[in-house]
């Protein structure tokens, strides 16, 4: 297995962690059979990837194991937007060269310099994406995660582009999706949730992302503070990374 550095990974502050806390002990109380779940979206752009990441760093901050896998095969710019770069100076592999059995699995998973943090990228767009997932490679790599991590967190396509999500949801225990404020509305969000429940997966929560910081009291802490903050850094954080990956297609 070989390493890959993240370039862009920048240190979190104070009550960003304390934000991760709490989205990691919700999803622990939902039970220890908890070990797969799968991070989407209604639209593209909520930022279910930025969120899929700080939550794998916070997962590995209580000693857990945890592998990352990118789903998207569509239109996945998270190799980039990490600035990723394996250790051998060479291309980066990834789950779509694992399901069309171009590579193997050791070829695709990478170590990362985040201790007990593993990711396999998504590899190269391909034409038939919801296909490739729904075959017996997908389903190996998901029991080889099992055996040897404590969780894997899925990233995947957003629901609203692909029906992906809906076709990873039968391997996975639980599913979060993330509404960032003022992009999807209520048809759209309810779309996602109901292609969800009818993959039979457990909905574990919802993360609402892109709100900008409000200071307010005590009472507030509990009904909005923890979206208010994970929408003020992520929201920043996205749109930088976006502008930059604007630059770099022109």
């Amino acid at each position: 297995m070989e390493s890959v550095s993240l370039g862009n990974i920048r240190e979190q502050e104070y009550a960003m962690k304390e934000s991760l806390r709490a989205l990691k002990t919700n999803i622990q109380f939902c039970g220890d059979d908890i070990q797969t779940i799968l991070i989407t979206s209604s639209i593209p752009n909520e930022g279910k990837s930025t969120v899929s990441m700080d939550l794998a760093r916070s997962l590995t901050e209580s000693g857990k194991r945890v592998l990352m896998i990118d789903t998207d095969m569509r239109k996945s710019v998270l190799v980039g937007r990490l600035r990723a770069k394996s250790g051998t100076g060479e291309e980066i592999y990834g789950l779509s060269h694992f399901l069309s059995g171009q590579k193997g699995l050791n070829e695709v998973m990478y170590s990362t310099d985040i201790p007990k943090l593993f990711m396999i990228f998504a590899g190269p767009s391909v034409p038939n994406p919801t296909e490739i997932l729904d075959k017996k490679y997908f389903r190996d790599l998901i029991e080889f995660g099992k055996k040897h991590f404590d969780y894997i967190l899925l990233d995947c396509a957003p629901l609203g582009a692909a029906i992906d999500a809906a076709v990873i949801a039968k391997y996975c225990d639980g599913g979060i999706i993330v509404i960032a404020q003022g992009m999807a509305n209520v048809r759209m969000i309810n779309g996602a949730k109901k292609q969800l429940e009818a993959s039979g997966v457990r909905i574990l929560g919802a993360v609402l992302n892109k709100v900008k910081m409000k200071k307010s009291g005590y009472g507030s802490y509990y009904g909005g503070y923890y979206g208010s903050y994970y929408g003020s850094y992520y929201g920043s954080y996205y749109d930088r990374n976006e502008e930059k990956d604007k630059k770099a297609a022109k």
